[in-house]
């Protein structure tokens, strides 16, 4: 691989508005059964159907948010994944997505296993608070971190769960999980090296447990 190639690699395309949607989006096959865990409006939905042919649904907590979506065409319904998937049966999808929404769950723990339950495959995206601009928020400013990437209050932010991406691949291991890609994203550029200190956002693609 040449430097030229490494360099463009490195660039991450932005899919509305978001770079970790355009991981999702190239990691997604096309024709497959998708499930959108905190999905919003419904906006990835909406592109992975009408350029994935994806079979598409959402789960979302916000009542307002669901409406939109459905305005979209989109087939969401309103609950809290925190209660779990019990709707659904084991394996009724291909793809169970969960786009950093999980340092927002009460129980992340058991929303993963669930969504392994009800997904052959899972992809997780989550902020990474190891950063090194979260550390040296706090180490400046002595308080809880205030950055572009979390720019909330501590006592108006959703984020109750603080994990870096050293916590995660903690609990991969624990969990025994098979870890079919990683994406670490700064930006709009892959990190390739000390992600921990230097992504911004992780994606994972995982599979169940290795035995």
């Amino acid at each position: 691989m040449t430097a030229e190639t490494a360099k463009r690699q490195a660039f991450v395309p932005e899919l509305l508005g978001r770079s970790d949607y355009a991981i999702i989006g190239e990691i997604v096959e096309p024709n497959t059964k998708v499930l959108d865990l905190g999905c919003g409006e419904g906006e990835l939905l909406q592109w992975l159907a009408e350029n994935k042919g994806v079979d598409a649904r959402g789960v979302e907590i916000s009542g307002v948010k669901v409406q939109r979506a459905i305005a979209r065409g989109v087939s969401v319904y309103q609950g809290d994944i925190d209660e779990g998937l019990a709707d659904y049966p084991s394996s009724a999808f291909d793809y169970v997505i969960l786009s950093q929404t999980l340092q927002q769950t009460h129980r992340p723990l058991k929303v993963v296993r669930e969504m392994l339950r009800v997904g052959r495959r899972v992809i997780v995206a989550f902020p990474n608070f190891g950063h090194w601009a979260v550390r040296l928020s706090m180490l400046v400013g002595g308080g809880a971190p205030k950055t572009k990437l979390f720019p909330y209050n501590w006592y108006d932010s959703p984020n109750i769960h603080f994990l870096t991406v050293r916590d995660f691949e903690a609990l991969v291991g624990v969990e025994r999980l098979v870890v079919e890609r990683r994406y670490f994203l700064a930006g709009r550029r892959k990190v390739w090296l000390l992600p921990n200190l230097l992504a911004e956002v992780a994606v994972y693609l995982l599979s169940g447990s290795a035995g």
